[in-house]
């Protein structure tokens, strides 16, 4: 049995099952999804229906992205601003347009039992964004820091002290392995997941110009999607 953790979605149902169809997904493998499966490219209720239907037939925990907690607001009714439009919600906003009401109804369920995180019996957490107390995800005061927060990958990436130092940061210490989404390698050059201070970054920008990415979490193999701009031609200039 295989544990695999799959990046971040948003929207692109076709880069989507070409990534599951490359990783060769068997019955026991057990499939983590880190969240923002909404927004950005034109698919979100598909990448919803086909999200629904695959839990029925293989083992999986859906964690909740900002993008997923933004979509939900909008699916009951709230008007979303400028920024959010900006940063992928048009399509979304687009592609609901002919939804109907049962079928966003599904959605919302769905959304609404998408997990903050989930820590493993070998001490390893999973997250879509990051944590911000010392003490750890269980003392965390603000919930939306669980799909919202930047600052433990950026602590990640800046800290060169050996683990034994005794000023290396705590929160970088609770926890054997961090497996997290929300921002996106392809800032740091690179359309690959990356491991720094033991957070493994599955986000290579699939909202964008990157990829799709599932990685094995015991073996470190990954498989991913082609640039998923590549995989929406008609949708190119959307996020360039």
């Amino acid at each position: 049995m295989r544990t695999l953790v799959i990046g971040d979605i948003h929207g692109a149902l076709r880069a989507l099952v070409q990534v599951l169809e490359r990783a060769d997904i068997q019955a026991d493998d057990y499939l983590i999804f880190l969240g923002d499966y909404a927004d950005g490219w034109s698919e979100t209720p598909e990448v919803m229906d086909f999200l629904i239907g695959y839990q029925k037939k293989q083992r999986c925990l859906f964690l909740r992205g900002n993008h997923d907690a933004l979509c939900r607001e909008f699916l009951l009714g709230k008007e979303m601003d400028t920024l959010w439009r900006l940063h992928g919600g048009k399509a979304t906003e687009k592609a609901y347009r002919n939804v109907s009401a049962e079928r966003k109804k599904a959605h919302i369920d769905f959304l609404n039992s998408l997990e903050n995180y989930y820590l493993d019996s070998k001490n390893r957490l999973f997250l879509h964004a990051g944590f911000t107390n010392l003490r750890g995800i269980a003392h965390e005061h603000f919930e939306q820091m669980y799909y919202w927060d930047r600052t433990l990958w950026e602590l990640a990436c800046s800290v060169s002290l050996p683990k034994t130092d005794k000023y290396y940061p705590n929160r970088l210490k609770l926890y054997n392995e961090i497996y997290i989404g929300h921002t996106p390698t392809t800032r740091l050059g690179t359309d690959k997941p990356l491991i720094i201070n033991g957070v493994a970054n599955v986000d290579t920008g699939a909202g964008f110009k990157g990829r799709l990415t599932v990685m094995d979490i015991e073996t470190k193999e990954y498989w991913q999607s082609e640039p998923v701009y590549k995989l929406y031609p008609e949708e190119q200039g959307r996020n360039q």
